[in-house]
């Protein structure tokens, strides 16, 4: 698995550095500097993550443990709909724009929607597998080989965006653009009938370096920002339970 796009913090190591990015430490007073489409990045870094460790969480579940299977069954449900919010933000408000002002991607966007509704599909599919899974500890292995191949055929889907789509968007979006930026995301989420902005901003800042979630966080409204520490805490304490305290994972390094 690759490394996230945007750093991830743990308390034993230094921040991991963004895929193919130098690695140097930031002199104390320079400002982070803004990630386009950063809203998209987040995106595509909690789905590798998630898929990375929700096998693993499912291998250690133990006859008895009710409660812990209720609880990976509602995290994947979760994740699930965050990859289907995703999906219907490009394609419904991203993707049309991109078609309009660069018509040479058209083919790329049609194949990337074609995509989306097949990964859709396979989730839920998967959701039917992880649902049984949590019930039934002897079932748990298969299950865990099935999310981990599904994690391989939306890696391909998430490195074709961001190798091939993204770097032309630069070009279609203006630096301030608030299309593919987090406050937009959260727009989306709010609108939308799916997990709500609170669960959902805490589970993509979810190990992310302090320094670049502050600098998220000044690009939405004061009100997210005054609520995240409580969001962050409650996250937290309700996800710990399933892998451990907060911080502990860490993204591979290729």
């Amino acid at each position: 698995m690759p490394s996230h796009l945007l750093p991830v913090a743990s308390p034993a190591s230094p921040a991991v550095p963004a895929q193919g990015a130098p690695t140097h430490e930031r002199v104390a007073d320079e400002e982070p500097q803004a990630v386009r489409f950063a809203g998209l990045r987040l995106v595509h870094s909690a789905l590798r993550r998630d898929l990375a460790r929700l096998p693993n969480a499912l291998r250690l579940l133990q006859p008895g443990e009710d409660e812990k299977g209720a609880a990976l069954l509602r995290h994947w449900t979760f994740v699930t709909a965050m990859l289907t919010c995703h999906h219907e933000q490009q394609d419904t408000r991203i993707w049309p724009i991109v078609r309009r002002f660069a018509p040479e991607l058209r083919l790329l966007l049609n194949w990337l929607e074609s995509d989306h509704h097949n990964l859709d599909h396979s989730f839920t599919r998967v959701t039917t597998l992880v649902r049984i899974a949590s019930r039934d500890t002897g079932s748990v292995w298969p299950v865990a080989y099935a999310i981990e191949d599904l994690a391989a055929r939306l890696e391909t889907h998430l490195r074709i965006e961001e190798r091939q789509l993204l770097p032309r968007m630069e070009g279609v979006f203006a630096d301030n653009s608030r299309v593919g930026s987090l406050p937009e995301l959260l727009d989306v989420l709010h609108s939308a009938e799916g997990p709500g902005s609170p669960d959902a901003l805490a589970w993509l800042l979810d190990g992310v370096e302090p320094a670049v979630v502050e600098r998220l966080l000044a690009d939405c409204d004061d009100l997210v920002a005054r609520h995240w520490p409580h969001w962050q805490a409650t996250y937290q304490r309700c996800t710990a339970p399933l892998w451990g305290a907060p911080g502990a994972w860490e993204a591979p390094v290729d």
